[in-house]
């Protein structure tokens, strides 16, 4: 059997990580098999519908390195692509349910529902659909059934679970799983305005478009037993499930934006690297082996398993994707680096860097942050001109008399034709040793005059980075503004 797998977001809003993972393993699954991975837009739910979703889901997905082999801009043998363009194939399966018995129409308004639910809630009995006691097919008859049809009534198509019925599937991560007819709910098909529910368009679509394996979350493991019936009812044969673990807070509570981040563009936005967030998400809840956790994508689809994911929940760990991503950046290619940063820059108005000057700045900088961006806050004055310089830090190291030990250093330095870290450490330490000071009575006012900051990467390395011309301005413009008071 030829492996062909789908994603199949609602265009509700933003990626959510745990989206990224369920279109990762769909990948991964489908690119270690040979087979291809299908894009489909489920934008039934209208009252959940956000302009331009759609077009955020695909760019985050293309961000990620995710490719899909069908889907709705690369087209397909089995499209179209987008739920709301294939209603008339939702209406004659939905009729042909109907035809067979599987499924009838039903005639309840809102309130008459809600007191059927008021009902079972004193009573103490299941929140499923009565269909015994309501105004549907079954307890109409064939003839007012057709009347209120004709005469324009608004009705759903309801499933007709068998209650007798134990309905069995396997699924690859949990196992054999079985349900009792008689806990799954006659589950609306269709509504009543014409719009399929989440449940038959599925079923539907990844028939026709043959879909070996249906890989999501956990959520709809509920569902399934519905899933199942309806391929029954309609005589074709069951795809394959896999059901994914939930992704979790810290604390064990679903991952939710209430105590973080789940947006990828989120991730993206904050400078987050692909090849992380990719090799992060993809080790939530399955790991290759024990002895790594650094992966590139490739091994990752050479080693990727359903049968090896958890079943437990997987915590979605900040501090551990920090630490990856971490590792990413300091074995990157500082060019490709300093291509990545370069927009961010711009974007956040630091200006335009030649790439060769902030692949020097990552070089120098990369070992004390754990996000790309972060270079930019840690160290903004590699970009500009110290706007203001820490107090305490002046206090402590600028004394009565700093400036007088300072200046002739600032002369001696400014000689240097070879602006290089080392000439400029040995030339400096000539000097304090000339004088009988230590470096520290030095180095201190160099870094308050160069960044205006108490830390940083090696000053000398720093000086080096921003070049003579820089750093001989930043002396005197420091200089003039102390003397003249004002700082």
């Amino acid at each position: 059997m030829s492996v062909r797998v789908r994603f199949a977001p609602s265009p509700t809003g933003y990626l959510h990580v745990g989206g990224l993972r369920t279109a990762l393993y769909n990948y991964l699954f489908a690119r270690r098999h040979n087979g291809k991975c299908i894009l489909r837009i489920e934008d039934t739910d209208r009252t959940r519908f956000v302009e331009n979703a759609q077009e955020n889901l695909i760019n985050s997905l293309r961000w990620a390195g995710i490719e899909f082999d069908e889907g709705p801009s690369m087209g397909g043998d089995f499209g179209p692509y987008v739920q709301s363009e294939r209603f008339d194939l939702y209406k004659k399966y939905a009729q042909q349910l109907i035809n067979s018995g599987n499924a009838y129409y039903a005639f309840d308004t809102a309130e008459e529902l809600e007191a059927m639910r008021e009902r079972h809630q004193k009573i103490g009995a299941a929140p499923k659909y009565d269909r015994e006691s309501m105004r549907n097919q079954l307890t109409l008859g064939a003839d007012e059934t057709q009347q209120l049809i004709d005469s324009g009534t608004a009705y759903v198509v309801r499933m007709k679970v068998p209650a007798e019925a134990e309905i069995k599937f396997n699924d690859i991560i949990r196992g054999e799983v079985s349900v009792s007819g008689a806990d799954v709910d006659d589950q609306i098909l269709l509504k009543s305005d014409g719009f399929p529910t989440y449940h038959l368009a599925n079923v539907v679509d990844d028939h026709l478009m043959q879909i070996s394996h249906v890989i999501r979350g956990e959520e709809w493991l509920p569902s399934t037993p519905k899933h199942v019936l309806l391929y029954q009812f309609l005589g074709w044969e069951c795809p394959e499930f896999a059901h994914l673990p939930l992704l979790l807070n810290n604390d064990r509570t679903k991952l939710s934006k209430r105590q973080g981040s789940v947006a990828v563009e989120d991730f993206v936005e904050k400078g987050y690297f692909k090849e992380t967030l990719v090799n992060f998400i993809a080790l939530l809840g399955w790991n290759p082996t024990a002895d790594r956790e650094i992966f590139s994508l490739q091994e990752l689809i050479d080693s990727f398993s359903l049968e090896k994911v958890n079943k437990g929940g997987a915590v979605f760990d900040t501090q551990k994707l920090n630490w990856m991503n971490a590792q990413y950046l300091r074995s990157l290619e500082p060019s490709d680096l300093a291509e990545r940063f370069k927009p961010y820059l711009l974007k956040s108005g630091y200006g335009d860097f030649s790439n060769d000057y902030l692949a020097k700045v990552i070089v120098l900088l990369r070992e004390r942050v754990e996000i790309l961006n972060d270079i930019a806050v840690f160290a903004d004055y590699m970009f500009h001109k110290p706007k203001f310089y820490n107090t305490d830090y002046m206090k402590k190291h600028w004394k009565d008399g700093t400036a007088e030990l300072i200046k002739p250093l600032v002369d001696l330095l400014s000689q240097v034709s070879n602006w290089e870290h080392k000439i400029l450490h040995d030339e400096t330490m000539k000097y304090v040793e000339s004088r009988g000071l230590k470096l520290k009575d030095v180095i201190h006012p160099i870094r308050l005059m160069t960044t205006g900051e108490s830390v940083g990467a090696g000053m000398f390395e720093t000086m080096e980075v921003l070049g003579k011309t820089e750093c001989l301005d930043r002396f005197d413009i420091f200089l003039n503004k102390k003397s003249n008071g004002e700082i």
